[in-house]
């Protein structure tokens, strides 16, 4: 999770940036999507939410060649007060109940 803000002077950075690295993120091994997310409380607010197929996948493209120019857009607009965070899905409950169990009936 990388948690950025929109410079007082250009609302709307954050989203730009976004796009611009998102699209050239396509087709990434392992990446199985990402989402932006908006602060409802403060527009300004954005975090970026990205799905990897596993830790493997993530680890190699983070220190691959093109990741550091691919997503230096977002870099100056990352939010001082909060590090970038990698969370490791620990339990998903969905429609019917918990992912990891079986369907019952």
């Amino acid at each position: 999770m990388i948690w950025a803000i929109d410079p007082p002077d250009d609302p709307g950075a954050v989203e730009r940036a976004y796009h611009e690295i998102s699209s050239k993120l396509v087709g990434t091994e392992g990446l199985l999507g990402n989402t932006l997310q908006r602060s409802a409380a403060d527009p300004r607010h954005h975090v970026v939410v990205s799905a990897w197929a596993g830790m493997s996948q993530f680890t190699a493209w983070e220190q691959g060649t093109s990741h550091r120019g691919t997503t230096s857009p977002l870099r100056p607009l990352q939010d001082p007060d909060r590090r970038p965070m990698i969370y490791i899905e620990a339990a998903a409950y969905g429609p019917t109940g918990a992912f990891d169990q079986p369907p019952t009936g």
